[in-house]
């Protein structure tokens, strides 16, 4: 089998005609540019120089990242064969909005991978530091909502064997928190406040207690769904959901938790808009024919305000260090922190 190429520098114009439908020597050349903030893969935008054929002016190519601790990490936790298999697996049967994928490749070693992407500008990403606005939360919310509804409590979810490493990522989770945390609080200890990191020591001695609850409900999760990952249509508003490397088994209220928790920067403006939007992601999944009941997803809400002050532990300790990265996830961690104080989300464990 041959190996596959894992920067746009390996790339040939033969092999990208191939993968995206094209006749032999139609592409007559190709130029790349690194995009994005990703601190996981290296993203990258082909202008591609058709030479007689139809083909797309630009796409996206996702590549491992040049960080070998980066590499390392995605191996460990299956970073990279999420997303491959969720774009060959389910992006083309749920109706949430992501990019076209022309190509999705992952070597047996979960490293070396090549994932060809439509490219969605002029959509802009989301600014996690910036925060977001009100309709561009709800705009989310609906696209939330789209993926949860297909597979609500389905006997599918079974059906996939790549889920399974969610159940061990899970004992990972159990078994490095606790050390990171430390790190963690060290590295910020002046950042946060003195409540947050108390909020934290608490968190960490009920751990596994969380990590043994069960969701309500089940279906299909994005689980990093904050607006660094979502791109925004400057004209139409609408929203694409990107960078599925996170994709598996969970609460959907999860996801919405996650998201109003890192992304409103005002906790005055959160605390006051967060049951109405929570109200409104519930009525969509009844209007998509889910039975959902308010109570359990508000259960499952509230435990999930953990999930991104969780991701800011474990991505600020485990990826490489950038001035940017350090106050993002400062900002990560923060604002869910004060969520879960607001919601008294502890006493669920």
């Amino acid at each position: 089998m041959a190996a596959i190429p894992t920067r746009p520098e390996q790339f040939t114009a033969d092999w990208l005609a191939d993968k995206l439908g094209a006749p032999p020597g139609s592409l007559a050349g190709f130029t790349a540019k690194a995009i994005g903030t990703g601190q996981m893969c290296d993203s990258f935008r082909l202008t591609l120089n058709w030479d007689g054929h139809d083909g797309p002016a630009c796409i996206v190519a996702k590549c491992p990242s040049a960080s070998a601790d980066s590499r390392q990490i995605a191996k460990t936790i299956h970073n990279y064969t999420f997303e491959i298999s969720w774009y060959r697996d389910l992006a083309d049967e749920i109706p949430v909005a992501c990019p076209p994928c022309y190509h999705a490749e992952i070597a047996e070693n979960e490293v070396d991978f090549a994932l060809l992407l439509g490219d969605m500008a002029p959509a802009r990403q989301g600014d996690q530091l910036e925060g977001a606005t009100i309709p561009m939360i709800e705009v989310a919310i609906a696209e939330a909502a789209m993926l949860h509804a297909p597979l609500w409590n389905s006997p599918r979810l079974d059906d996939y064997a790549w889920f399974g490493f969610g159940a061990a990522n899970k004992a990972l989770v159990s078994a490095l928190l606790p050390g990171l945390y430390q790190g963690f609080k060290d590295r910020y200890r002046g950042r946060l406040d003195a409540a947050i990191l108390e909020m934290g020591d608490a968190y960490i001695a009920r751990l596994d207690d969380h990590l043994d609850q069960s969701p309500q409900n089940r279906t299909v999760v994005h689980s990093d769904f904050r607006i660094d990952n979502l791109l925004f249509h400057p004209d139409t508003g609408a929203v694409t959901v990107v960078d599925w490397q996170t994709v598996g088994i969970g609460a959907g209220p999860t996801d919405i938790a996650y998201l109003i928790g890192t992304s409103i920067a005002d906790p005055v403006q959160r605390a006051a808009e967060e049951e109405r939007l929570f109200s409104g992601y519930v009525a969509q999944l009844q209007a998509r024919g889910v039975q959902a009941d308010a109570g359990q997803c508000w259960t499952d809400y509230r435990r999930g305000a953990f999930s991104g002050f969780v991701m800011a532990i474990f991505a600020s300790m485990n990826v490489e260090r950038t001035e940017r990265g350090d106050e993002m996830f400062a900002v990560m961690a923060e604002r869910p922190a004060q969520q879960i104080l607001d919601l008294d989300s502890l006493a669920l464990i």
